[in-house]
């Protein structure tokens, strides 16, 4: 009774200072972190209410960050980056929303984090905790937002704007070590899998996500929230350690679980570049991952009792059983998903290269290699309008789906994965076919807001985050300011979110997303070092983080 009292009169605190004050205000009483968390509120239900105080803009965007408490994780230096961004912004409605989508994933979504020096046990009953080096180190466990479960996709697209900042902040840091530790061990134990639960001696309990699935490999639901073979996820673990050891030069995660972790990764690639029917006997040849959902919706699970639909041999390509969005490919060859994985792993083969493991980085730059080739041989098709370009999926017999998706990688993105440059012809070509309505069948357009969707959401949902993509791969200011000035439009809840209806932007999904809310971020750094005059002013100096 005493900890609901003491929770009560904190909430009431809390309510009086902002009816006082307008604002957040730290309570200056002592009291024990714990019991103050006990009293914070629920972010899910706090980020669909506007608090304030309200920006000084035309839009009076809400301030949405916890009470400093109550935040999962904090860094002076973001603290700083953000001070010294908005106080330079012109727009100060834009300055509001970076000031609540910069810090999100750290102030909401690190569920648990070790920084492995605290000397504790992580055994307990049930579990296999005794494999040598099984959870050894720093851990975190950073989930998506609203769903209690940590996608690899997402949670490595959530800290890619703290990397540069891990050298300088031995706690963000540890964080993102952390990071690449927890993913290595979802790896290692589900590589096929794209969403996981909470680590077992994070002790936080697992959720279930409520679906009916059928899947081989067999994976315990424990551990595992949802196990959609998506190429992206894989490469997106890559990617976490990639952009890592760039910003700190750290090596401290090329251990023997990450090596474990890499010869998963790498043994799923060489079962997945297999055909559907053997190239000797041209019989059917029975794939490692199947899937089937029990669903009255198609893009939910795979065609053909979980197999999918046929793919050819010899293409050097990989095949991916879902998107990026967790939609089923229609052809199992994913270009932006087989893009990402060659980028990274040619990148990794540098990183073990000087690392002294010049055979295994040989071994990955000779698949980084293949992939790329299989894409610019069989990922790129004739168009008869738009001349060469680079198809969404294909099967390797000739076959290709010419669309685009929101979601992360996409053909828009390809130059931000180091895949192609911005000027390259065929991404050009590429790129007016996927922001055109008389090219990409998903490039939707209404009264309130216009922009690349998918079927994950329907026919009439935009992500946001294609606008900020669109912004990044720009280079024209007059684009570049639309589009951030539509997300800037669409997020009166200070947030931005996973997609906005077309005709009303007051229709939205999901008003805690942290992945998008992280672009968001990034889309205002990389504008603020290339294009600094759309964000301070005329003849203003770049900002950097250096």
């Amino acid at each position: 009774m005493r900890t609901t009292a003491v929770s009560l009169a904190i909430v009431a605190a809390c309510v009086s200072a902002i009816e006082a004050y307008g604002e957040q205000n730290v309570l200056d009483y002592d009291m024990e972190p714990d019991r103050y968390k006990a009293a914070c509120p629920d972010y899910l239900h706090y980020s669909m209410t506007p608090h304030r105080p309200l920006s000084k803009g035309p839009l009076s965007l809400p301030y949405q960050r916890p009470y400093p408490h109550c935040r999962t994780f904090s860094s002076p230096l973001v603290e700083k980056v953000i001070d010294d961004l908005t106080s330079r912004m012109k727009d100060k409605d834009l300055a509001r929303l970076f000031e609540n989508a910069f810090p999100n994933t750290l102030d909401t979504t690190v569920r648990w984090h070790d920084d492995g020096k605290t000397g504790k046990s992580r055994k307990h009953k049930g579990n296999d905790l005794e494999e040598e080096g099984h959870w050894d180190g720093a851990q975190s466990f950073i989930v998506t937002g609203d769903i209690n479960a940590e996608w690899l996709r997402d949670s490595t697209n959530q800290l890619t704007q703290y990397q540069a900042l891990a050298k300088k902040d031995k706690q963000l840091e540890s964080l993102i070590l952390g990071a690449i530790n927890t993913q290595a061990e979802f790896v290692i134990e589900s590589p096929y899998c794209n969403a996981f639960q909470p680590p077992p001696p994070s002790q936080v309990p697992p959720d279930s996500n409520g679906q009916d699935d059928s899947v081989h490999p067999a994976y315990e639901p424990t551990r595992v929230f949802e196990c959609k073979y998506e190429i992206d996820s894989l490469a997106n673990f890559l990617a976490l350690g990639n952009q890592f050891y760039k910003s700190t030069g750290s090596k401290d995660f090329l251990h023997s679980r990450w090596y474990l972790a890499l010869d998963t990764l790498l043994e799923v690639l060489e079962k997945q570049a297999k055909p559907t029917f053997d190239p000797e006997t041209g019989r059917f040849t029975r794939n490692e991952y199947l899937f089937r959902r029990r669903t009255n919706a198609g893009t939910e699970t795979l065609s053909l009792g979980g197999v999918g639909n046929p793919l050819n041999g010899g293409t050097g390509l990989i095949r991916s059983a879902f998107r990026p969005s967790d939609d089923a490919t229609i052809l199992g060859f994913f270009i932006p998903g087989n893009a990402l994985m060659s980028v990274e792993l040619k990148r990794t083969a540098a990183m073990l290269k000087a690392a002294g493991k010049s055979k295994l980085a040989e071994k990955l730059q000779t698949r980084g290699e293949s992939i790329e080739k299989g894409i610019w041989e069989h990922g790129v098709v004739m168009h008869k309008r738009y001349g060469e370009v680079f198809a969404f999926e294909v099967d390797g017999y000739g076959s290709s789906i010419i669309m685009d998706d929101a979601n992360l990688p996409s053909l828009l993105a390809l130059p931000l994965m180091g895949f192609v440059e911005k000027d390259n012809k065929v991404y050009q070509n590429t790129r007016k076919m996927i922001l055109e309505q008389a090219g990409n069948p998903y490039y939707l357009k209404g009264r309130a807001f216009a922009g690349i969707g998918g079927p994950h959401i329907g026919l009439q949902q935009v992500w946001p985050m294609s606008r900020l993509v669109q912004a990044m791969t720009s280079e024209d200011d007059e684009e570049i300011s639309d589009a951030l000035h539509d997300v800037r439009d669409s997020s009166r809840l200070g947030l931005v979110h996973e997609s906005i209806h077309v005709e009303r932007i007051t229709d939205y999904t999901r008003s805690w997303f942290a992945w998008a809310n992280s672009v968001f971020a990034q889309t205002i750094l990389d504008v603020a070092a290339r294009k600094p005059h759309l964000l301070f002013g005329k003849g203003a100096d770049p900002y950097k983080i250096e």
